[in-house]
């Protein structure tokens, strides 16, 4: 089945509601991170919202993906653009499997030979 994510996205920001009134702290926190990236201006929005969906696949954050591509769509992104910011996504972590699978061979070549 799949997954309705403009329900998905209005329910999970919903319990962010709840969860700001209950530590409104931690929320202004993290506001003040969210806003601080682009406050240099030197990438695009579009820009950003593409990264941040790279990054929410990379994560594996369904909830990033539900907003980021929304905002990467309000910020003009098409569906080539986030194709393309995917294939990104999918090659680190095939680069991140090929680095750790080294790492695994080094482990093994530490190990005492039976």
């Amino acid at each position: 089945m799949m997954q309705d994510w403009n329900d998905y996205r209005g329910a999970l920001l919903g319990r962010v509601g709840d969860y700001a009134q209950l530590s409104p702290d931690v929320m202004r926190g993290l506001a003040i991170i969210d806003s601080a990236g682009a406050k240099t201006g030197r990438l695009e929005p579009k820009m950003h919202e593409l990264i941040a969906l790279a990054v929410a696949v990379t994560t594996r954050c369904d909830g990033c993906i539900a907003v980021h591509t929304k905002k990467a769509v309000e910020h003009g992104a098409s569906r080539e653009e986030i194709a393309e910011a995917l294939g990104v996504a999918i090659a680190l972590n095939a680069g991140a499997a090929l680095t750790h699978s080294a790492r695994v061979l080094e482990a093994h070549a530490q190990l005492p030979q039976a």
